[in-house]
């Protein structure tokens, strides 16, 4: 009596598993098309805010979106002149880190020795790369630099999210008759994303801000660099503020020893306290975190599918997905597990009273 209903539930499950795997296979494959297209919509979101702001003041549609999309063109062609030059210099100067950080290792493997741990240095390198962290940053620079050359299509799909937002309620009213139901969610989730993403790029840019103020203060080369990459990593929760200090912290080694390396891994520890704890729970209402095993896991398997860049962005797309659960009580249960607080029965609630009320 079992065996017909436990057949069709498995064949379920593995056209699924198989569907999923033709899925990434064919993101994979997509990449360059996919992940320009991805920007611009999240660039999108972001402005969504400034073009509807003006069109409250009366400012007609188009010419709204023309000067909000003026001025994301604006800060990209800064960005990306900033990225090509920053890279430039930086790969130019990293084997010569990576060298003196070589060098570093001898003293550390004297120190082991005397305290009778016999380790080769070709056994620590084997297992312990100093300069991987350095590598990753030329690698995500210049993924970034890749994703810039093609600012043309994502200014122009920019432009056209943007035309078509202003007037999808009206369309979907006409089509559907009352936009209640599904459309009212709908509505309440892109509210709470554009929300999450405005504010979180105002905590990441000042946060890139201080950082570089503080490494130039100290007199580390490429302040610029660490400043860029601190804005870019804390969209990363966790792990971002980790991953953006340990090379600066590297190179304030290397460059003026181990004293003026823990300033500068002081000054992060502040400045993150500072964005992290202080700020963007009073703006957000409460910390809108996610598990660090699930930050770990989209990392890694967004880092696979599109590699450095896939990394940046992956934490994004998750914490959209972990709104957009939270938004329904069908799927509620999973938004709370991917919850670094464990929200209990209450998860978002202050988030969404505040954020995604509809006028």
């Amino acid at each position: 009596m079992q065996e017909p209903s436990t057949q069709p539930h498995a064949w379920s499950i593995l056209l699924t598993a198989a569907g999923f795997v033709i899925v990434i296979a064919g993101m994979r494959a997509a990449e360059a098309i996919l992940v320009p297209l991805l920007v611009a919509a999240l660039l999108a979101i972001i402005s969504a805010s400034p073009v509807f702001w003006l069109q409250r003041k009366r400012v007609p549609g188009p010419i709204a979106v023309f000067l909000v999309v003026l001025g994301v063109l604006g800060l990209s062609l800064a960005f990306g002149a900033l990225i090509g030059t920053s890279l430039q210099d930086f790969s130019k100067a990293l084997p010569r880190y990576q060298t003196r950080l070589m060098e570093e290792i001898g003293p550390v493997i004297g120190w082991l020795h005397s305290m009778g741990i016999q380790l080769s240095e070709d056994t620590i390198l084997q297992y312990i790369d100093p300069g991987a962290s350095m590598r990753l940053v030329a690698n995500m620079l210049s993924g970034l630099g890749k994703i810039l050359t093609n600012t043309f299509l994502i200014v122009l799909t920019v432009i056209f999210i943007l035309l078509e937002a202003s007037s999808f309620r009206y369309k979907v009213q006409a089509a559907f008759g009352d936009p209640t139901g599904a459309f009212l969610q709908f509505s309440k989730l892109t509210t709470a994303i554009n929300s999450y993403l405005g504010i979180k790029t105002l905590l990441s840019f000042g946060t890139g801000v201080m950082v570089t103020i503080w490494v130039a203060i100290l007199g580390i080369d490429f302040p610029l660099v660490w400043g860029l990459l601190a804005f870019l990593l804390n969209y990363i929760p966790n792990l971002g503020s980790i991953l953006s200090a340990v090379p600066a912290v590297l190179l304030g080694y290397i460059q003026f020893g181990l004293a003026r390396a823990l300033f500068v891994a002081l000054g992060y520890v502040v400045i993150n306290i500072i964005f992290g704890n202080v700020i963007e729970p009073k703006l957000m209402g409460r910390k809108l975190g996610l598990s660090t095993l699930v930050v770990f896991l989209s990392l890694v398997f967004w880092g696979w599918v599109w590699g450095p860049v896939g990394m940046l962005l992956s934490v994004p797309m998750t914490m959209i997905v972990k709104i957009a659960l939270e938004g329904s009580e069908t799927t509620r249960w999973m938004g709370i597990l991917m919850d670094s607080e464990g929200a209990g029965t209450k998860p978002y609630q202050t988030f969404f009273a505040r954020r995604t009320t509809l006028k």
